[in-house]
């Protein structure tokens, strides 16, 4: 098929890479702009956009691809459908009109549950067994159009959105290659979605939200830290300064010397299994950490060159 992509991150890539060796004629890859990244300040491409040079195909990069000359130069291409993979922009009626085949997404969520920006890290800190990816028929609506295509797999216990992030990549390139040939070929089914989410919206994650409550449930915190590994990672305060948390597990506060007395947040015991940091209920060994300035090692590790003494209350 003659087709435009459009993606941006890290998880746009495999498909665009398996879409290109399906043998589909990219007309065109939308990408967002360059954004100045490090020190320097220097302007870096997109993760897409570097993989799309590789394989010499045509990028573009409008500040918005609703701006009358850019959906022009999408007519002039003349696609047959439009891929979208994380792309970062709206896609109004207008765009979803043009290829006869309308235009697609890639979503990481097994629709209608967990619509929205950031489906994977939600479906780890809200403890689900499953996830999956959907290929949906793009409507004006978020999230909300038929769906074409959907596969679940299942969480492990020790399942970080890093981890799931990089599967749901590769089942979604695969999807995507599958909804291609069945669209081309006539023969695919569009299922409507229900008007409601059996879930709340998957809301854009922000750093802030890595600030840990230590008065919520241990198993809840622990959630978070696998949710939000490797970014933008859980966090708390350690005598001033800012101690992110990756990796961590419950433990029965009945084990740990003063527990019935202490309070959320206070560290119970530190050895070579850990830091254990009473909660709302059980606690929390933290078992891999970083401490604002230095690198991220286990906490064994942490704990030969950091003394802590328990008492000690992380804010």
């Amino acid at each position: 098929m003659r087709l435009i992509f459009m993606g941006t991150p890290d998880f746009a890539v495999e498909t665009l890479c398996q879409t290109a060796r399906a043998g589909h004629e990219i007309l065109g890859v939308v990408t967002q702009p360059d954004k100045p990244k490090g020190r320097g300040k220097s302007l870096q491409p997109t993760p897409v956009k570097e993989v799309a040079l590789k394989l010499g195909l045509p990028v573009y990069q409008p500040e918005s691809i609703k701006s009358p000359d850019f959906v022009n130069v999408l007519k002039q291409l003349k696609p047959d459908i439009i891929v979208v993979v994380a792309f970062g922009q709206l896609i109004r009626r207008e765009i979803l009109e043009i290829p006869p085949h309308g235009c697609v997404n890639v979503h990481a969520s097994l629709l209608p549950k967990y619509r929205g920006a950031a489906p994977v890290q939600w479906a780890v800190i809200r403890g689900e067994q499953e996830s999956g990816v959907t290929i949906m028929r793009m409507d004006e609506g978020l999230d909300t159009g038929d769906m074409l295509v959907k596969e679940a797999i299942p969480l492990a216990a020790d399942e970080t959105g890093g981890s799931l992030f990089e599967k749901l990549s590769h089942l979604g390139a695969k999807l995507l290659v599958e909804a291609l040939q069945a669209i081309d070929a006539g023969t695919v089914v569009a299922k409507p979605q229900p008007e409601e989410s059996p879930t709340p919206y998957a809301a854009m994650i922000q750093k802030s939200m890595g600030c840990i409550q230590w008065s919520k449930e241990a198993v809840e915190i622990e959630r978070l830290l696998r949710g939000l590994n490797p970014w933008p990672s859980a966090f708390t305060h350690l005598n001033g300064k800012t101690l992110k948390i990756f990796k961590g597990s419950v433990c029965a506060p009945e084990d740990l010397e003063g527990a019935s007395e202490a309070i959320p947040g206070q560290i119970l015991a530190a050895d070579a299994k850990g830091i254990c940091v009473k909660c709302g209920r059980d606690c929390l060994r933290i078992e891999e950490l970083q401490l604002e300035g230095k690198k991220r090692m286990p906490s064994g590790e942490f704990l030969r060159g950091h003394s802590i003494q328990t008492g000690v209350l992380l804010e």
